[in-house]
């Protein structure tokens, strides 16, 4: 069946959360479940920033330990720096390279007291076997 449902897969990378410090996002793989997704699509959604300024970057990995930043010839979109000024938005970032774990991390600069509410999740689409598998 080719629909969304069937098709997409939705995998956290930086659980919602209010952050005052960089993290590094959790692994998502895009051979879960012998899927082999061929596209994928970062979702960074703000929330309320109140300090600090909070920047985004999408890194890729061929083993899941050896971490890079994606250039931005592999990318469709910019990655964010987020402000009390950009904040309550929703970004999104394609990813057109080749490898196969994805993660968002953001850091975090400013000295923020309270910080900013976000996340990010990796829209995983286009797999080579459907339908894919929900666990």
């Amino acid at each position: 069946m080719k629909d969304a449902y069937n098709s997409l897969l939705v995998k956290n990378t930086l659980t919602p959360a209010a952050r005052t410090a960089s993290a590094n996002g959790t692994t998502v793989d895009r051979a879960e479940d012998s899927s082999m997704f061929q596209d994928a699509l970062v979702v960074i959604t703000v929330g309320t920033v109140t300090d600090g300024t909070h920047t985004f970057e999408v890194q890729h990995s061929d083993d899941n330990s050896s971490w890079a930043a994606v250039t931005d010839a592999d990318l469709q979109g910019a990655e964010p720096a987020v402000t009390s000024s950009t904040d309550e938005t929703v970004y999104e970032i394609g990813y057109k390279g080749a490898k196969r774990y994805l993660r968002a991390i953001t850091t975090v600069s400013g000295s923020p007291s309270t910080g900013g509410l976000y996340g990010a999740q990796v829209v995983l689409s286009n797999p080579r076997v459907a339908p894919v598998v929900r666990n």
